[in-house]
């Protein structure tokens, strides 16, 4: 996967934007940045698209911008003139995919049916937006879709909301969502960036998902772990579980561990939806991660990692939901 590719896998949520005022762009894309999301399809449905391209991109360089609708080579050169980094199209023109490939800015064209995306395979393309997604079949015919392409990942817009975001960013073969509910043309146009930037939040706590799945205790020794284990267990419910390392107390809520562990006092489990993504996220907002303490699935995923500051005696390590 590219570099470009795994910033949109990070990203989880590619905001798609139609401005009408391209001095309004520095602006919503603070309040996306703040609000957790890092990136934006500005899209040429509108005549501001070009200059508000530009304007974000100088205002925000670190931030992810491409071009969404376009629709004529024309087009795609005004979007690389303009610093877009990436071009969407809402169907699959190979006049569009060609002159992108010629001038080397990656494309991510719109596929709704197996025709379109045998196209898509045969002009070199790993990534295909399903669009409309929902009015298309949603998540499911994705899924019928992804099974006789393996190589090929998604990028499903249209009809995505908070309602239906996990269950697409879910499946594997989804590399993010395109939606433009947190920043609505409406909110843009009347300088409601506030509330952009709480949608956003929002959105991104929804796609993120993070609680706590368990507190770790550092005990002196195994019989300390045992005896603290059965007082939390007397005061909360459950039964003492045993592992080789600790005690898990309370409902599973505990892990006291035999002879001390990571952090101080202890460590504290914070559960995700997607831990690659959940590190990309933290990593953004300044927080660094210990990659010598990641644990991977027979896929190669990330299932466990901690991060690298301690919290108030505690260390923090993420582990996934499910």
């Amino acid at each position: 996967m590219t570099e470009l590719y795994e910033r949109i896998q990070a990203a989880g949520i590619v905001p798609v934007i139609a401005i009408e005022n391209a001095a309004d762009a520095p602006q919503l894309g603070r309040a996306l940045c703040e609000g957790g999301l890092p990136c934006a399809e500005i899209t040429f449905r509108t005549a501001a698209a070009e200059e508000a391209i530009r304007s974000l991109t100088a205002a925000l360089p670190h931030m992810l911008v491409g071009a969404g609708t376009v629709l004529t080579p024309k087009q795609v050169d005004r979007a690389a003139a303009a610093g877009a980094a990436f071009i969407v199209s809402p169907g699959l023109n190979p006049r569009v995919v060609r002159h992108c490939q010629q001038i080397g800015i990656p494309v991510i064209p719109g596929c709704a049916t197996p025709g379109e995306v045998e196209a898509a395979l045969e002009l070199g393309l790993q990534v295909v937006k399903f669009f409309p997604a929902e009015a298309a079949g949603g998540l499911a015919m994705i899924k019928a879709m992804a099974a006789p392409y393996p190589s090929l990942r998604f990028l499903p817009t249209g009809g995505i909301n908070e309602a239906n975001l996990n269950d697409y960013l879910a499946f594997d073969r989804v590399l993010a969502c395109g939606g433009s509910w947190m920043a609505k043309t409406a909110l843009i146009r009347e300088g409601k960036f506030d509330e952009i930037r709480a949608k956003t939040a929002t959105a991104v706590a929804k796609m993120h998902g993070f609680t706590i799945k368990h507190v770790g205790i550092n005990a002196a020794d195994a019989p300390a772990a045992a005896a603290l284990a059965n007082t939390l267990c007397a005061a909360i419910g459950g039964a003492p579980r045993e592992t080789e390392a600790a005690c898990f107390a309370g409902l599973d809520l505990f892990e006291v561990m035999k002879g001390g562990g990571p952090g101080e006092h202890g460590h504290i489990a914070l559960g995700c939806n997607n831990l690659r993504r959940a590190a990309a996220y933290l990593q953004s907002r300044g927080v660094a991660v210990d990659e010598a303490t990641a644990r991977y699935d027979a896929a190669g995923n990330p299932t466990f990692l901690y991060l690298q500051p301690s919290f108030g005696g505690f260390r923090i390590h993420l582990t996934l939901n499910n």
